[in-house]
């Protein structure tokens, strides 16, 4: 299944092009123009990938990203800016961001990216899954009981 990606920058047309690039490629991509916005759609629409922007008026990324993970801890990030700092890349990275790139970045650096950023998903909840079954499996009470 390919990734449910979610691009959130407030250059529209930036945002709409790399949204055109990557539904092309057959990715569900949904555009988001500010940090509220993003926030919002990640707390009512399954989203995979965060393609963030760093710099953005109102909520910058840096405090969108930490109330995306607060929502949904297992959707991946990738932050994108033009106006890269070390301490901003430091920061995301600290705050569960799998990456960042610089803007304007190859298409296909930022689809391996996302491919990268939705197996990481993928196996996360793939151990949350199975976690779940074997404590399921191994509780002491079976879902089973015999006739008395």
């Amino acid at each position: 299944m390919q990734p449910r990606v979610l691009i959130v920058d407030d250059e529209e047309v930036f945002a709409k092009t790399l949204a055109e690039r990557l539904s092309i490629r057959d990715y569900k991509v949904a555009v988001a123009y500010n940090g509220k916005n993003a926030i919002d759609h990640v707390k009512k629409e399954k989203t995979d990938v965060v393609i963030l922007d760093v710099s953005m008026p109102g909520m910058d990324g840096v405090e969108a990203l930490k109330e995306i993970k607060k929502a949904k801890p297992l959707t991946e990030v990738i932050m994108l800016t033009g106006h890269a700092t070390v301490e901003t890349a430091i920061d995301g990275m600290k705050l569960g961001a799998l990456d960042y790139l610089m803007k304007p970045c190859e298409t296909e650096e930022l689809v391996e990216k996302i491919n990268m950023a939705h197996k990481r998903k993928s196996e996360h909840e793939e151990r949350i899954l199975q976690a779940k079954m074997q404590r399921i499996i191994s509780s002491p009470r079976s879902v089973f009981k015999e006739d008395d």
